[in-house]
This record gives C-alpha cells, sequence and structure tokens, in this order.
C-alpha cells in the first residue's frame, strides 16, 4: 500500500512540473521569435543610416519596432509569472518528498532498532524458524521474516530514491532561480530599448508633420502607381478566366455566377490550397507586414487614408519572394513605376508577387512551396527599402492575404 501511495505522489508532483514546463518552454519560445524578429527590423534600420532625415520607411520599421518590443516585454512578463508557478510547484513538491522523506527514515529506524533489540537477546533467525512447535508455525515465521527483509528493501529503496528526487528538485529550483534573473534582466534592457524607440518615433513624427504637403503629394503618387498596378493585375486575371471559359464550358455557382472549369488536378490544388489557410508560408524568408489590407489611416496625415487592394511586406536587402503554395506561373509582367510581378495559379486561386526587379521563373513553369520566384526591389533612394507587394484572389475576388498567412 506504501509503495503505491509513493508512486502516485511522485506521478502527481512530476506532472505537476511537467505542465509548468511546457508553459515555461512555449513562453520562452515566443520570447525567441520575437527578438530574432526585432533583430530583423534592426538590419532594416541599420540599411537606413546612410540617410539621417525623417523618413516614413524609418517611422515603420520604428513603429514595428515598438509593436514587438511592447509584445516582448508582455512575453517576458508572463514567462516571469509561469517561472514563479513552477518555483512554487517545486518548493511544494520539495516540501511534501521530504515530509514522506523523514516519515519513511523514522520508519526504518525503528526496524532497525527492533531488529538489533531482537538480535542482543540472543536470538537468530536460524533460531527463530526451528523453534516453532510444528511444521506449518516454522514455514510461517520464515515467511515473516522474508516478508521483513523485503519489507525493511523496500523503505531503504524508497529513501534512496526520495533523496534522489529531493536533489532534482533542488537542482531544476537552481535553474528557474537563475532564468527568472537572466530574463528579469532582459525586461529591464528592453524597457530602456521602448524607451529610446518612443523617443525617436516622436522625433520622427514632429519632424515628418512639418513636410505634409510633401508626404500628401507622395502619397497620390504612390497610390496612382498602387492603382495602375492593381488594374493590370485585375484585368490579366480577368483574362485569364475568361480564356479558360471558352475552352470549355463553364459552370454555374449557387449564386449564378460563372467560375473557371477545373482539372482534376486543379480541384485538388485548390481545395489543398483553401485547407491551408493561416498555415501558407510567408512569401518572404522573413519581415514584417508594413502596409495592411484595406483602407489604413496615413501613419502621419490625418484624414488621409491608404487603400491597400493586398499587402506591403517588408524584408532587409537580402531577401527573395518565394511562392507560398504549389502551383503553376501564368503571367510575369511590369508596370512602369511598380518594376516586375508574377501570378501564379492555384487551381481558381491565385498569388501575386510584385515589385520584383528579377523574375527566377517563366510562364507554364510549376512550382513548389518557398521556391525562390524572383528578386525584391531595393529602393536606393528610399532608405534601401525592400517592401514585396502581395495579394491572394479567389477567382475575381480579392482576399485579405493576412488571414491565408501563417501566424
Amino acid at each position: 500500500m506504501m509503495r503505491i501511495i509513493y508512486s502516485l505522489l511522485l506521478l502527481l508532483l512530476v506532472g505537476s512540473f511537467q505542465s509548468f514546463g511546457q508553459s515555461v518552454k512555449e513562453l520562452e519560445k515566443q520570447r525567441k521569435a520575437t527578438l530574432q524578429q526585432l533583430e530583423t527590423t534592426g538590419k532594416m534600420l541599420n540599411e537606413t543610416k546612410r540617410n539621417e532625415k525623417a523618413t516614413l520607411n524609418k517611422l515603420t520599421i520604428i513603429n514595428r519596432n515598438i509593436s514587438e518590443r511592447k509584445r516582448l516585454i508582455n512575453t517576458i512578463g508572463n514567462e516571469i509569472d509561469a517561472i514563479n508557478l513552477s518555483m512554487d510547484s517545486l518548493e511544494n513538491a520539495k516540501q511534501t518528498l521530504e515530509g514522506e522523506l523523514a516519515v519513511l527514515k523514522a520508519d526504518y529506524a525503528r526496524l532497525v532498532e527492533e531488529s538489533h533489540y531482537s538480535l542482543n537477546k540472543g536470538y537468530s533467525q536460524l533460531l527463530f524458524i526451528l523453534s516453532a512447535d510444528t511444521f506449518d508455525r516454522m514455514y510461517r515465521r520464515l515467511r515473516y521474516l522474508q516478508e521483513f527483509a523485503s519489507y525493511r528493501r523496500m523503505q531503504a529503496e524508497q529513501i534512496e530514491a526520495l533523496q534522489k528526487e529531493i536533489a532534482c528538485q533542488n537542482e531544476a529550483l537552481e535553474q528557474s532561480r537563475n532564468s527568472k534573473q537572466e530574463i528579469l534582466q532582459l525586461r529591464e534592457r528592453e524597457h530602456d530599448k521602448l524607451s529610446g524607440d518612443q523617443r525617436k518615433q516622436r522625433q520622427m513624427l514632429n519632424s515628418l508633420k512639418k513636410k505634409e504637403k510633401e508626404l500628401l503629394a507622395q502619397q497620390k503618387k504612390q497610390q496612382k502607381k498602387a492603382d495602375e498596378l492593381n488594374s493590370r493585375i485585375e484585368r490579366l486575371i480577368a483574362e485569364e478566366i475568361k480564356k479558360a471559359e471558352k475552352k470549355s464550358s463553364s459552370k454555374k455557382t449557387t449564386s449564378g455566377r460563372p467560375e473557371e472549369r477545373m482539372t482534376k488536378e486543379e480541384t485538388l490544388i485548390a481545395g489543398n490550397f483553401e485547407k491551408n489557410k493561416g498555415r501558407l508560408p510567408w512569401p518572404v524568408e522573413k519581415g514584417f507586414v508594413s502596409g495592411k489590407y484595406g483602407v489604413q489611416p496615413h501613419p502621419v496625415l490625418e484624414h488621409v487614408t491608404i487603400n491597400n487592394k493586398g499587402i506591403y511586406i517588408q524584408t532587409t536587402s537580402s531577401c527573395e519572394a518565394r511562392c507560398v503554395f504549389e502551383g503553376v506561373v501564368t503571367q510575369r509582367f511590369s508596370v512602369p513605376g511598380s518594376n516586375n510581378a508574377v501570378i501564379i495559379k492555384h487551381g481558381n486561386y491565385r498569388t501575386v508577387y510584385a515589385n520584383l526587379t528579377e523574375i527566377y521563373v517563366k510562364e507554364g513553369d510549376k512550382v513548389s512551396p518557398k521556391q525562390r520566384i524572383g528578386k525584391i526591389y531595393v529602393d536606393s533612394d528610399n532608405d534601401n527599402k525592400t517592401e514585396l507587394y502581395f495579394q491572394i484572389w479567389k477567382d475575381k475576388s480579392l482576399e485579405n492575404p493576412s488571414l491565408w498567412l501563417a501566424r
């Protein structure tokens, strides 16, 4: 019975510690991922240092830095709370084990004392067995001595196991204390960096607000380029669908709108694409969304909005665009002022990759996930800004790409 209770006790204590350990490890993973993101934005800021004047690009990166740093500080706070809970659990487990050890040691000492008392009275195990007046009693005395010896061995083993477990708990507690101290120091450093970022943000905003006319003209020019690119993409996709409809009879949807007829392979690819919503790999190895989908407020100008038909993903100058899912390249084209673009078909879904200086694929090529498809334009006149324009279409309708990419 004692062995069963002891085993259950250990299982409960170890299980409780492991659940806290998993929580701490998950938060540690989040912290490291955010630190990697901050490292990426740090590289982007370094690429802008040739030009010391305030720019929208610098402001965008600093804003992202502030957002990521706040997230990091919040994650660190949660990690500290989880470590504290883990340490409390370890301390409680240690105290419970020490209490159990004290009981076992006292019981073991009593057994040793009783056995010594019997021997001191001149009894031996052999005489104790042979002095029985019947064979049945002799057998029962033999069984009693065997069980007594077995019980003593079991208690000695339990004491040894408890001592080892207490040593493990002490080691885990020490590791937790060290980890807590390290991330407390990290949080303090990040708070200082956050204050520095916020100070730069205020200075940059004040400087940029003095250039409202220049920024407004710049925004109108950029919106015009974006509109021209979006119109070209929309026309090309409409032409593709129209050609597909001519090749085979169109089918009607429940809404009465025609859809392009797909082959079995295309239907399978489209189904798999749809199943991966929220899990598609990013079209760049590293970066962040610098322009969200839909109507967004201008970062500086009041009452001015930006209408994005896709998302802008900013990355470092060494990064390339890559395919997010298996498909076939159907278009590669250029728009004056917007560089080159690629359209990849995934059944009745399409992905668009724009602002490329070089394209590594040609029309008709079958491409796979994460395959490099082109080099992203580096704007040397704008802080070496490296930004991919990315869209997702379903038939003739635009989708919000952020809902499709892995978070």
